[in-house]
């Protein structure tokens, strides 16, 4: 027991040593990148052994370049489908609880029980074959592939405190939906909220990391991580950094968030 403490003091400083790198890299990289200086030159061969380091791409472009510019698009789309999915889901979850009336519970919920049926890759790909391959409409379909998960997790966590008696004390003295439902229930799940949003986080970017993998989101003439490993990984023996970088770069992105989020998790639960 004396030793506990000393000893966790030390994993969380190597975590902490471990989760700069892993995060910042990768996330300074694609916010900071496409507005550096392009150091690339003029195209050359495809998959040139001869070129500089870390060489040229399918269609002769530096690997460097597609880097810089590779993960501006999917860290934005992923934040911003995982912010759109809860500014919808939030409301419904909590419309869905606080209400009290049955039916109007079906009729939120029971849609999105029909969705999760489907798996959440196919659900893509469904509605990316009948959508126009944009940006937007990328951040829609992530949006709404998480957003029956949002909407029954706000309303499991929020019926709970639904049927506290503080609710019920505040319904009988006439206290308004807004304040009941906004101001009491959403205030009192919101680090349920905070928790389960770094998860969706993840899950978006993985889900946008797929998409442009499987050439749903971004073409393959696009400046994209996930692109580059697809469009390259024909010349791998050739230029193998035109792979690896760019599948590196999301594997740290990813392990990074999830650290991240776990440490702020383990932090809060602390006495």
């Amino acid at each position: 027991m004396r030793h506990t403490r000393p000893r966790g003091a030390a994993r969380r400083r190597a975590e902490q040593l471990l989760l700069f790198p892993l995060l910042a890299v990768p996330l300074g990289l694609a916010l900071i990148g496409p507005f550096l200086p392009s150091p690339g030159g003029d195209r050359t061969l495809p998959f040139d052994p001869a070129a500089p380091w870390p060489g040229t791409d399918h269609l002769g472009s530096s690997v460097l370049d597609g880097l810089l510019d590779g993960g501006w698009g999917i860290v934005v789309t992923a934040a911003a489908a995982t912010l759109l999915a809860y500014l919808a889901g939030l409301p419904i979850g909590l419309a869905a609880a606080a209400t009290r009336h049955r039916w109007l519970d079906e009729i939120l919920m029971r849609p999105f029980d029909l969705l999760l049926a489907l798996p959440s890759l196919l659900l893509m790909l469904l509605l990316a074959s009948i959508a126009p391959p944009t940006a937007w409409m990328l951040v829609l379909i992530v949006a709404l592939v998480n957003l029956p998960d949002i909407a029954r997790i706000v309303r499991a966590a929020a019926l709970e405190v639904a049927h506290r008696p503080a609710v019920e004390a505040m319904w009988l003295q006439g206290e308004g939906w807004w304040r009941t439902a906004i101001g009491y229930i959403g205030w009192s799940i919101l680090p349920t909220v905070a928790a389960d949003a770094g998860v969706r986080l993840v899950g978006a970017f993985y889900l946008v990391a797929a998409a442009s993998f499987l050439g749903v989101g971004a073409g393959p003439e696009a400046s994209d991580w996930a692109v580059m490993v697809d469009v390259n990984r024909g010349g791998i023996f050739l230029s193998p950094w035109g792979v690896v970088l760019p599948a590196a770069l999301l594997v740290a992105l990813s392990v990074g968030l999830n650290l991240l989020f776990d440490r702020l998790l383990s932090r809060r639960d602390l006495p």
